[in-house]
């Protein structure tokens, strides 16, 4: 029996000895691609090379790619495949071999390597590919009676673009695996008939016609779930029954106190929490951040689910950590960033988890008020859309809900809660169809193809002499542009900066001896073209002139010096805080640097002084830049920092400086840490779960700052008439005088209200025998009406309270009921009653309430209500 990490070197392996390069995974994060919020299959690092707007730099390749898919979320643990994270072996032709070379391979590896027994297997294919038929039986040896039609076997990246039939290998899992029915067979929606390999054949492109036309390079993706063919090897029923899986589950099992396979309900419970803690992990490796937007949405969501899940098993104790030690223990010889990032995924994983059973506490309180709801109505349902709101809010599996309500004799009603379900289902469908990507139109992604990389030389000067070598206006390539017009504009080389790493573009002029653009902005794109935005003053550009391209230097020389003082603070801040800190994100301009980071707490004053002092004796000791490339495990293996989550080619750039820092970076460098000047921390302060933000000045910058600090400091001091040094010292006998006069202030409303109180006690009338006070007062907020009512509270001991007060525009009531439960009355349902008058809301206790209003012309007849909506309650 082969263990899962056997069958993933096994495969990879075996294409390696066919010439094809082993890659290590792509992140999950893909890279250039506005399409995709996560890596999704194996061929999505591969996209540009199949579509052709980068060349392939190798001929065939595999991998075993991480991959995370959500849309059958609901469907994890239920069926015996279904997982959020999976991986996906597979290799691939780009241009370079066929269907000829491809299936018989798959069949080799299927039959000889693996030793599957060929009459336990079945082929699919795309009816119409008889080329694909034709090599299954005469060069892999498939008998023909076991190769089936399958209409659904066409591939497609999209309604355009490269596409192409498929072809499927089965294995038939036995007659007890199947559904019984006679006409059980390849294609059944049972589990007898299992895929476990598909080839894809991109060797058309489909245009908006609809029309096929052949590629001139024809392309190879194939893909075999690592989890399936593990279940077919190791001879188990399900995914979860691997080697993969199990040590998770066992684990989690012994955590909540349980045997897996004895009790289908925690059975779904116990896969769940190990699919989702296996996701979670990977998802985390990979640098992205749990929040509430695109993919740290869905991390979160995951992570979630799998705390829910582990509830509905008994474990109320964080366990996520301890969960991730086994995922890590098996995972991180071939996946060594869950070892690399160790801290960053433990610390949010802890955070994750601590905020949301807080937010599982909340729900639980809103569950029991609506289960105290129903019964005290006699009521046996709760209603669906109250489920999901738990649910969606919250975080409530149904299934949890369902058993808190079971212990109290209650029930959901599962129809409308599935109604609820599907809607929502439906909406975040919409919503996800709107995303497109931006689209370049057909010219111009010709236009690069053929352009391929554009040198940049701006490393060394801040002008070169270049052809213009295309021009477009909104998306058409023309041969020339006039004064007035915006266009894009490729050159043969270029000293502007792309936009990239945090670091602004470059801005400047495109000059001729009769025509002058100003560049507005330039972006890379994924084949390494750079493309100018640009304005024309004055003339006319022409495509194959040569033309003075010139960086603006003033602008160049700030945003450099700004760009090597964040090296500065990132090793300043691993060097104070820990090696847990990891850059999550940077803006670097002419005029300030921005620096998100990993931490999970606010930093001190003791530490920023830290960090910027550290930063300015690297300044002062003013050490030598130097940029060099070499290879990634060169990099690595000399400690250089990378930005975490980002993935780099095989050759990289290195920025030292001195021995205080040294990064993976390819940006804009001063020659000298001298050259920086001054840097000064402006602001620190926390954007999101575990990170922090650092803005800071530097150089020219610093200065501008510090005057401005001086100017305001001399404003004051005139204004205090005192010199400078002593504003402190002035401003904090200012405070004491301050705080004196509001407790002088704070006395005499307290005075005011007592006499007021007094007043109000001859105004006590009857409602029912029920001594009743409502009044509207002075107030100026909710807690000066809550202390006059607690004063009014301790003058009527028996009866009703109702108090009302404007302030601001703002309208606030106080509801008080003496002694508690007085025949019957709850001050949050008298309150709810007042309130809505004014067009407000609220509730609370039996005891006491506040709620309040929109309309404060409202108070006076809201307040004259008051004994009619008593009587209402009293006749009840």
């Amino acid at each position: 029996m082969y263990t899962g990490n056997e069958l993933r070197d096994m495969f990879r392996k075996y294409f390696e000895e066919r010439g094809h390069k082993i890659l290590p995974s792509a992140s999950l994060i893909p890279k250039d691609d506005p399409t995709l919020l996560l890596t999704v299959a194996g061929m999505v690092p591969f996209k540009p090379y199949f579509q052709r707007r980068v060349e392939p730099p190798f001929p065939r390749a595999t991998t075993a790619q991480k991959c995370v898919r959500t849309p059958d979320l609901e469907e994890v643990g239920k069926t015996a495949r279904h997982h959020t994270y999976f991986e996906m072996l597979g290799n691939f032709s780009f241009g370079d071999y066929f269907k000829n070379e491809a299936i018989p391979w798959a069949w080799e590896y299927i039959t000889q390597v693996l030793k599957i027994p060929a009459e336990k297997l079945w082929v699919t294919i795309y009816p119409e590919d008889a080329e694909a038929k034709s090599i299954w039986v005469e060069k892999a040896g498939v008998k023909p009676e076991r190769i089936v039609g399958d209409p659904e076997n066409f591939w497609a990246a999209g309604p355009t673009g490269p596409c192409g039939p498929c072809s499927e290998i089965y294995i038939d899992l036995g007659e007890t695996r199947g559904c019984g029915k006679p006409g059980c067979s390849v294609g059944c929606d049972c589990d007898r008939f299992l895929e476990i390999w598909n080839l894809v054949f991109m060797q058309y492109n489909r245009d908006e016609a609809g029309v096929l036309t052949p590629l001139p390079k024809q392309n190879i993706d194939t893909g075999m779930g690592l989890e399936r063919i593990a279940s077919v090897m190791q001879g188990v029923e399900t995914n979860f029954d691997t080697d993969l899986f199990r040590p998770i589950i066992d684990f989690v099992a012994g955590l909540a106190g349980i045997a897996y396979k004895e009790n289908p309900k925690s059975d779904l419970a116990l896969k769940v929490v190990a699919d989702h803690t296996r996701a979670v992990s990977f998802m985390l490796a990979d640098g992205i951040r749990p929040n509430n937007e695109g993919r740290g949405y869905v991390l979160r969501r995951i992570l979630r689910r799998a705390v829910r899940y582990a509830k509905l098993l008994g474990i109320d104790k964080p366990f996520l950590e301890s969960v991730f030690r086994i995922i890590q223990r098996d995972y991180a010889h071939a996946y060594p960033e869950l070892k690399e990032n160790e801290n960053f995924i433990v610390n949010h994983l802890n955070l994750e988890e601590k905020n949301f059973q807080a937010t599982l506490e909340q729900g639980t309180q809103m569950l029991q008020e609506k289960v105290k709801g129903l019964l005290e109505q006699g009521g046996t349902v709760l209603a669906g859309t109250d489920a999901f709101y738990l649910y969606e809010t919250y975080g409530f599996p149904v299934e949890l809900t369902e058993e808190m309500l079971e212990e109290h004799g209650l029930a959901v009603d599962m129809p409308s809660f599935q109604a609820a379900a599907e809607e929502h289902r439906q909406r975040a469908k919409e919503q996800s169809q709107q995303m497109r990507a931006v689209s370049e139109s057909p010219a111009l992604v010709q236009k690069v193809k053929q352009l391929g990389i554009t040198p940049f030389v701006g490393y060394d000067k801040i002008s070169s002499m270049a052809n213009i070598e295309g021009l477009f206006v909104a998306g058409e390539e023309r041969q020339d542009a006039g004064e007035g017009e915006e266009v894009t504009i490729f050159l043969s080389e270029t000293p502007f900066y792309a936009e990239s790493g945090g670091q602004v573009a470059d801005g400047g002029v495109l000059r001729t001896s009769r025509a002058e653009a100003r560049v507005l902005d330039v972006k890379k794109g994924v084949t390494g073209t750079l493309y100018h935005r640009a304005q024309i003053v004055t003339g006319v550009l022409h495509v194959g002139e040569t033309v003075e391209a010139v960086a603006d230097q003033t602008n160049r020389l700030a945003t450099t010096r700004h760009h090597s003082a964040t090296h500065l603070l990132q090793a300043a801040l691993r060097s104070v805080l820990g090696e847990h800190v990891q850059q999550a994100g940077s803006l670097v301009t002419p005029e300030r640097l921005r620096f998100d980071f990993t931490h999970f707490s606010p930093l001190t004053p003791d530490d920023l002084r830290a960090v910027e002092g550290l930063i300015n004796e690297a300044v002062l000791k003013n050490m030598p830049v130097e940029a060099t490339e070499m290879s990634l495990d060169e990099a690595k293996q000399s400690g250089a920092t990378a930005l975490f989550g980002e993935k780099y080619g095989e050759t990289v750039r290195v920025v030292k400086m001195g021995t205080f820092s040294k990064e993976l970076c390819g940006g804009t460098h001063v020659q000298s840490t001298g050259e920086i000047g001054m840097v000064k921390i402006l602001s620190e302060g926390g954007i999101g779960a575990g990170l922090r933000r650092i803005e800071a000045v530097a150089g020219l910058e610093t200065l501008a700052y510090l005057r401005s600090l001086d100017e305001q400091v001399s404003e004051v001091a005139q204004l205090l008439k005192a010199q400078p040094a002593d504003i402190g010292k002035r401003v904090g006998g200012l405070v004491a005088q301050v705080k004196d006069l509001e407790r002088e202030l704070s006395h005499l409303q307290a005075k005011l209200s007592k006499n007021e109180a007094e007043g109000l006690l001859s105004r006590v009338a009857e409602v029912e025998g029920i001594p009743v006070l409502a009044a509207q007062v002075q107030a100026s907020d909710m807690e000066g009406l809550r202390q006059m009512a607690d004063l009014l509270r301790s003058k009527l001991p028996t009866g009703v309270l109702v108090l009302g007060a404007v302030s601001e525009g703002k309208v606030n009531f106080v509801t008080a009921v003496s002694p508690t439960g007085l025949s019957g009355l709850h001050a949050g349902q008298i309150i709810k009653e007042v309130a809505k008058i004014t067009g407000g809301g609220g509730g609370g206790r039996p005891d006491m309430a506040q709620a309040g209003g929109k309309d404060p012309s409202k108070v006076g007849e809201a307040i004259d209500r008051v004994p009619a909506i008593l009587r209402g309650f009293l006749q009840k």
